[in-house]
């Protein structure tokens, strides 16, 4: 067996192992394996092509392993729950603005060696290069918006679209310059690139910072689409299949995602991107002035309602995740099942900042996934239910979403309004990213627990035990 099969049957194995590893990250009990699964097909992928390369001095590749590994491990296991979000985002962004350097080094060295650039490759160096420098910018504007060092909220401007479709327009020109297709005036190739590279990552900033913190899970998902798409065009520029491949999967998973994204939220991925929603306002807004009786409880209370209750169901939010609270709440859980309780985990799509981010909290504290149900097969279930106990959680169970004239009406939410008891953990009545009130707290059935998620829980777990 020469070195060309045996590089060809590597790809492959590497191009089984990226699918087989997908697969299982569909269900939370598996997605540690899958995860481990992908990571091996990238390793087996990057030697194939070292030695496809006949890269052989390895000096400078392992200490780039040894670095680079080095600062992945300790990223892993220092990063909060709160910050992984963040985290996402900046691989994103590192993916895209690889895949755009390896457009640029392809494009600045065929221009160098004076070699011509047939129209299939200078179109695919000038699609590598607009997707990955979009999900590089936009991907550190959504790093800034989730760790705030940016707004939050809609950043938008008086003819913001007329503005972003103008220079989209300008970058389909200049693409067309980059491709070699046309001649654009005086422009020499090499300036028209790094113009049109340039005015791409404008294009990515202006893209994301009008959509508010909100829809954050969406853009994550939707730019880790992006990435792979750069990843797969890449791929092609340098004539690599198994990079074609892992991208193309990326690609579509992402873009599933997105749109399952844009299900949960009953929105449409047009109205996330240009609706500039997030933003502070809507029905009933906190700080109105007006004020609303609430019924407070305090842990001693909020133990003896669950104690006694034949079924409790959890509604953990981003709140859950910024106290860290999961490991004190998966106690409180324990000692209720102990006792008899049906404990159940209600999921919304959306809740946290980043698709799946509940589901990756309440693994960390050891959750039994066979306890977490997601919206659509819950939902039913809350108006036999004694108690549901929100922790942190807010525009997923805001029952203003069945207002037609709400900011949120239509979006999928959580029923727990329909409850017997409902206990909300949070520390005042501020509204959640949508910017609005939430009725859910000044309902009959409604008790404010109002303390830091993981003191209360810690408390609770107290009282529980002398119940």
């Amino acid at each position: 067996m020469n070195l060309s099969t045996m590089v060809e049957l590597a790809y492959l194995v590497s191009a089984v192992l990226f699918v087989v590893g997908l697969k299982r990250m569909q269900s939370p009990a598996t997605a540690r394996p899958g995860n481990a699964l992908a990571a091996t097909a990238m390793l087996v992928a990057i030697i194939a092509t070292l030695v496809d390369n006949q890269v052989l001095d390895w000096t400078g590749i392992l200490i780039g392993i040894v670095v680079g590994g080095g600062i992945g491990a300790v990223a892993a296991r220092t990063v909060k729950m709160t910050a992984m979000p963040e985290m996402v985002g900046l691989f994103n962004a590192f993916g895209g603005g690889a895949s755009a350097l390896v457009a640029a080094a392809e494009f600045v060295r065929l221009h160098h060696a004076g070699m011509t650039m047939d129209t299939g490759t200078g179109i695919t160096i000038a699609l590598s290069m607009l997707i990955g420098a979009v999900t590089f910018s936009g991907s550190i504007v959504a790093f800034g918006k989730l760790n705030g060092m940016v707004t939050g909220n809609p950043v938008t401007f008086p003819g913001q679209k007329p503005v972003n479709a103008l220079l989209f327009l300008a970058i389909l020109v200049l693409g067309v310059g980059v491709a070699g297709v046309l001649a654009l005036g005086s422009l020499t190739p090499l300036s028209t690139f790094w113009i049109f590279s340039g005015l791409a990552l404008l294009l990515g900033i202006l893209l994301v910072i009008p959509i508010g913190g909100a829809d954050m899970p969406v853009v994550i998902s939707l730019l880790n689409s992006y990435s792979g798409l750069a990843a797969s065009a890449a791929g092609f520029i340098i004539g690599n299949m198994v990079l074609i491949i892992s991208g193309a999967l990326v690609g579509a998973a992402g873009l599933f995602l997105t749109m399952l994204m844009c299900k949960a939220m009953n929105r449409s991925l047009a109205n996330v991107m240009f609706g500039a929603f997030g933003q502070s306002g809507g029905t009933a807004a906190v700080g109105s002035g007006e004020k609303k009786p609430v019924r407070s409880v305090d842990a001693e209370q909020a133990a003896l309602v669950m104690a006694y209750a034949q079924s409790v169901i959890v509604v953990p939010g981003y709140g859950l995740a910024v106290a860290q609270a999961q490991h004190e709440l998966k106690k409180v859980m324990d000692l209720l099942s102990d006792r008899g309780v049906d404990v159940k985990y209600a999921i919304h799509p959306v809740a946290g900042r980043m698709p799946g981010h509940m589901n990756v909290l309440l693994a960390e504290a050891d959750v039994s996934y066979d306890r977490l149900y997601d919206l659509d097969e819950i939902n039913d279930d809350f108006k036999n239910t004694d108690v549901v106990l929100i922790v942190g959680a807010n525009d997923v169970v805001n029952p203003e979403a069945r207002n037609p004239d709400s900011v949120i009406a239509g979006m999928p939410i959580l029923d727990v309004d329909y409850a017997r008891n409902v206990i909300v953990v949070k520390r005042s009545l501020s509204p959640g990213f949508a910017g609005i009130d939430n009725p859910l707290f000044y309902l009959d059935n409604t008790m404010m627990f109002f303390s830091d998620a993981k003191k209360a829980m810690s408390d609770v777990v107290k009282e529980v035990r002398e119940a």
